[in-house]
């Protein structure tokens, strides 16, 4: 006799009934069938005795691996995630510390530092200190530019540095000792509008009333002189009046641009030439010359446009009259270049939005420029070089200092390794304007701007101190350096804030008895001061730190960061380990030093699982002896994963056309195990997730099905019969 067809059921109920309702998000609930447990909403009868065992027990998380990456011992095979660095040569740069996403072999590169040297491959110490040697009076031009340069320079046999300062002039020897050079006074003369040097002697741009009538006048001095030796006249002329000028001694001439003129000018010329170019626009700020194998470059801007223009030289080495420009590069609308300095085959091109290196073609000096490399909120305003290392001046975290970059470390195309250098701490809101090398020292000297900070409107003298009644003398606190000018002789100067500034007020110390109640007319001006700062020659700074990428093992799940090691040298000073939450909390978790050996310790903090940190090393120098610090080698991090762990669930079920519940309750029709066999491989096979119901004990969970395991049987007694068997069941919760 024919069986009854699947769609049918039996006649008393539908299919839905006696197989079940199969769906990812079916569940079961019983009625009049007892049931023990259902997949994906169809129900079955426990199969469980001593043979057929229910099992359950913890999914394997691990898989077998083996190291392939570029720190040894980076893939673990005994449970332990770890991350290592033994350098960090490659600059500063990531904010993710995953070797495997870093472009080329930059695998030693970090997210930030400060008073930190990286630069020597297998360690990381702390910087060298500077000392402020000499104060500066000029703030920025309006243009944005700085008056401020410093050029390194040898005089007899001293080391130093030759200082522009708007009105002044100086030399400074690496050990601080000033000797003025050139002394204008402000409010009579005209400032130095550009200032270079040959080795030899000094060259500057100025301006003067001849018999009444402005002219600008070419100057020069030897470098051995100081203020006392009156300058040689070069040159005055009355036919361009300098209102900007910039200038450098390249290729055995001096190259000038003054207003929109570009002059090639021999150092002893006696005239003013006729000029090899001059642009369109009257009102081009030229802002730095230098040169390469095959041509000379002046970089400059008009509004927010800016380029850079090449003269290449004609045979017999003179540079070609130009009718238009032979442009070498243009900046993004809105990115000014404020010095270009040629070095190693590169163009280094800064401007008010950092840094960029170029490559210069060594056939006819053509550009090509990279992206911006360093941005950090200050304008690129100098650079200065020694061995693959150039120095910029570009600032420190909001605080005077430079940015060195190697150019012997490529790590991308046009892209170079760098990291934070020699900085001066506290003071906020200056800019570095300027950087060169003392003569032929190695110690690096740095410039930053006054800044002004109101006008003069009074003056009087009440018990030896000085008080001016000012428009506005806020920002100033007791102690600070300022200058006063454009007041009169016996007032202008430089001075030091004695009593906290009210808002119109500001009193200092000044020992003269000729200071009467006097108004100033025209106002003077309240600037504070700027510094020349020197690194010394051996002495350390007192702490700087480097922190690393965000370490989350190149995937997003969360993770228990357990474990850290320090690596290094601790005998003279000490270092400080740190963990850094992902909203830039810090930690402290160990200090190692003489008397504490670098151990591996158990980091706490951020409590509970992460899906990253970055660890922060603190380097302090010794107490004793301030030319000596730690000597930091690098770090070993340990991690274990924190998803939560699967479970792998068997179990046995009777599968027979007919059956019986524990109450004697009978279910099922001809054909119905095969229909629920069927049913089962079919989400078997789709790998959906489906609801487990352990009906006996109420647990449901979210599983897949792992593996179905049909055994044909005989039915165990009477309350089984038809065709059937028992069916073992593999699944993994998820």
């Amino acid at each position: 006799m024919a069986g009854r067809d699947i769609t049918e059921g039996r006649r008393t109920r539908s299919i839905a009934v006696d197989v079940g309702v199969v769906a990812s998000t079916a569940i079961w609930q019983n009625t009049d069938i007892s049931y023990d447990v259902a997949i994906g909403g169809m129900p079955f009868i426990y199969a469980i005795n001593d043979e057929r065992q229910y099992v359950r027990q913890t999914a394997p998380f691990r898989k077998e691996q083996f190291d392939n990456q570029t720190e040894p011992g980076e893939q673990s095979l005994t449970g332990w995630w770890i991350r290592s660095q033994s350098s960090f040569h490659d600059g500063t740069g990531i904010k993710f510390y995953d070797p495997a996403l870093i472009p080329g072999d930059s695998t030693y590169q970090f997210a930030d530092s400060k008073g930190i040297n990286i630069w020597t491959e297998g360690q990381a110490t702390l910087l060298r200190n500077t000392t402020a040697t000499h104060y500066t009076t000029g703030d920025l031009q309006t243009s944005g530019r700085p008056f401020q340069a410093v050029r390194s320079i040898k005089w007899s046999n001293t080391d130093g540095v030759l200082v522009w300062d708007e009105y002044d002039v100086d030399k400074i020897a690496a050990d601080g000792t000033l000797t003025h050079f050139v002394d204008y006074n402000a409010g009579t003369d005209y400032p130095v509008y550009a200032i270079c040097d040959d080795g030899v002697n000094t060259y500057w741009i100025t301006r003067i009333l001849d018999s009444g009538v402005p002219k600008t006048v070419m100057y020069k001095k030897a470098l051995t002189a100081d203020s006392s030796t009156s300058p040689t006249e070069m040159w005055k002329d009355s036919s361009i009046i300098v209102d900007r000028a910039v200038m450098e001694y390249v290729k055995e001439r001096i190259v000038i641009a003054i207003n929109n003129k570009v002059f090639e000018i021999a150092v002893n010329a006696t005239s003013l030439p006729t000029a090899v170019y001059t642009h369109p626009d009257q009102d081009i700020y030229y802002t730095s010359v230098t040169a390469s194998g095959p041509a000379i470059y002046v970089s400059g801007y008009s509004g927010i446009q800016s380029s850079i223009i090449k003269f290449t030289l004609n045979t017999s080495g003179v540079m070609p009259t130009l009718t238009t420009a032979i442009t070498a590069a243009e900046m993004p609308v809105g990115e000014k270049i404020y010095k270009i300095y040629y070095y190693l085959g590169y163009m280094l091109i800064g401007t008010s939005k950092g840094l960029r290196v170029s490559v210069v073609s060594d056939q006819d000096g053509s550009i090509n420029y990279g992206p911006l490399l360093i941005e950090n909120g200050q304008p690129c305003y100098d650079f200065a070089a020694r061995d693959k290392f150039v120095w910029c001046a570009t600032g420190v975290d909001g605080e005077p200092g430079v940015i060195r970059v190697n150019l012997g470390n490529e790590i991308d195309t046009l892209v170079f390794a760098y990291a934070n250098d020699l900085y001066v701490a506290g003071p906020e809101g200056y800019v570095t304007t300027g950087c060169a090398f003392a003569g032929e020292t190695d110690q690096l000297v740095f410039a930053t701007n006054a800044i002004t900070r109101g006008s003069v409107t009074y003056k009087q003298l009440t018990d030896n101190v000085a008080t001016l009644t000012t428009a506005s003398a806020h920002n100033l606190e007791v102690g600070d350096i300022i200058w006063v000018g454009q007041v009169d002789a016996t007032f202008d100067g430089e001075y030091t804030v004695t009593d906290v500034p009210s808002d119109t007020t500001v009193s200092y110390a000044k020992t003269a008895a000729n200071v009467a109640l006097t108004a100033v007319s025209p106002a003077g001006i309240i600037r504070e001061a700027g510094t020349i700062n020197i690194e010394a020659e051996s002495e350390l700074i007192t702490t700087g730190y480097l922190t690393t990428g965000f370490i989350r093992y190149n995937t997003l799940e969360p993770k228990n960061f357990k474990r850290l090691l320090g690596r290094g040298e601790f005998e003279f000073g000490s270092i400080t380990l740190e963990t850094v939450d992902k909203d830039g909390t810090e930690y402290d978790v160990i200090t190692y030093d003489s008397s504490v050996e670098p151990v591996e310790v158990t980091t706490s903090s951020p409590a509970g699982a992460q899906e990253y940190i970055a660890y922060k090393f603190i380097l302090y120098r010794d107490g004793t002896d301030n030319t000596k610090g730690p000597i930091f080698q690098g770090y070993q991090a340990k991690a274990t994963i924190a998803t939560p762990r699967q479970r792998v669930i068997q179990f046995p079920v009777f599968c027979y056309d007919i059956e019986t519940d524990r109450y004697n309750a009978q279910v099922g029709y001809e054909g119905r195990s095969l229909d629920r066999i069927l049913q089962l491989e079919d989400i078997e096979e789709e790998g959906d997730v489906v609801t487990w119901q352990d009906l006996t004990t109420g647990e449901s969970r979210q599983v897949v099905i792992e593996q179905i395991s049909f055994t044909r049987a005989t039915p165990p007694d009477k309350r089984f019969s038809g065709y059937g068997g028992v069916i073992t069941m593999l699944i993994r919760t998820v």
